[in-house]
């Protein structure tokens, strides 16, 4: 299928490499030409798009626009679609880390217009390029249809990776949620070694007991093997600061929780956490921040001399 990716930063540039394995044929547009142009110089089946009006004429119709741009930039670009001529019929997907509400507010505004709209939440961070995307999308059928090859190639596990979650707003929910848990699992893993390195009389080799949890244990994972990878470098971590960021989602899922009614202690803590971490610096936060660097290449400040 041919599509556009709109966006070219960390994410949405191995989204489009990813795509070439399965032989789609992508419009590549970002307000910074550079990497649109290096990616049609790297793929005969990618074209740089000077501006929206130009994806507009390149794509066939219906268009597929997958809007891949920080949370903030989405209605600015929607807007700015619209003013280039998108037509009825035509789908855009939000990609990025958007609250799924504006996800229902967007999609009743395109619907008016006959224009279809679907919310991706996206996981995979930078190794989806070499495993491919945890992708939970929202939509109606005609908009999934459009858009379930390109999908199909960009999730992981031969195209297990993605799911139709439910309606307009719905992918962008389940992605809040993950996060959310992603916050929790990420703080159990800190606090463990943060009391492992604080019993000194043991001597305990923090990088030889993620390793020996690599295998067999219940609790070895991705988050841990990024933990053993950052720890074998350097075991103090001392090039990382604990000042963590939180992306937003974290807060929604603690406010969702509290709207439904349904208590969440770990994932409200684990924000709490973060908060905390922005006050005095904890071995615990330098090992969320060491897997945040490696799922997801995050910018971590570096510690102070």
């Amino acid at each position: 299928m041919k599509l556009a990716m709109i966006g070219l930063g960390r994410m949405g540039g191995n989204m489009v490499k990813r795509l070439m394995q399965g032989d789609h044929d992508v419009v590549a547009y970002d307000v910074d030409a550079a990497p649109g142009k290096a990616l049609a110089e790297e793929f005969d089946r990618v074209q740089a798009a000077s501006d929206l009006k130009d994806v507009i004429a390149k794509l066939p119709s219906p268009r597929v626009l997958w809007v891949m741009v920080p949370h903030e930039y989405v209605d600015d670009t929607i807007n700015n679609l619209l003013e280039a001529g998108v037509q009825a019929g035509d789908l855009i997907i939000d990609g990025g880390n958007s609250n799924y509400k504006e996800g229902q507010r967007r999609g009743a505004e395109l619907a008016e217009k006959g224009i279809l709209f679907a919310d991706c939440g996206t996981s995979g961070g930078v190794w989806g390029l070499q495993n491919g995307y945890s992708l939970m999308i929202g939509g109606e059928k005609d908009a999934i249809d459009l858009i379930a090859p390109a999908l199909t190639t960009l999730a992981s596990d031969d195209g297990k990776g993605w799911g139709h979650m439910g309606p307009i707003g719905s992918g962008h929910f389940v992605k809040m949620v993950h996060n959310g848990i992603e916050y929790g699992m990420m703080q159990a893993f800190a606090e463990g070694y943060d009391i492992m390195k604080a019993k000194k009389e043991f001597d305990l080799d923090m990088h030889q007991i993620s390793r020996v949890w690599q295998h067999g244990s219940v609790v070895s994972s991705w988050l841990l093997d990024l933990t053993g990878d950052a720890l074998e470098q350097d075991v103090e971590l001392s090039s990382l600061s604990d000042w963590m960021d939180d992306s937003g989602e974290g807060r929604w899922t603690v406010n969702e929780s509290i709207d439904l009614g349904v208590p969440a202690p770990v994932l409200t803590l684990a924000l709490q956490m973060r908060f905390r971490s922005r006050q005095k610096d904890a071995y615990a936060g330098k090992i969320v921040n060491a897997q945040r660097a490696g799922f997801g290449g995050h910018k971590i400040k570096p510690a102070k001399k």
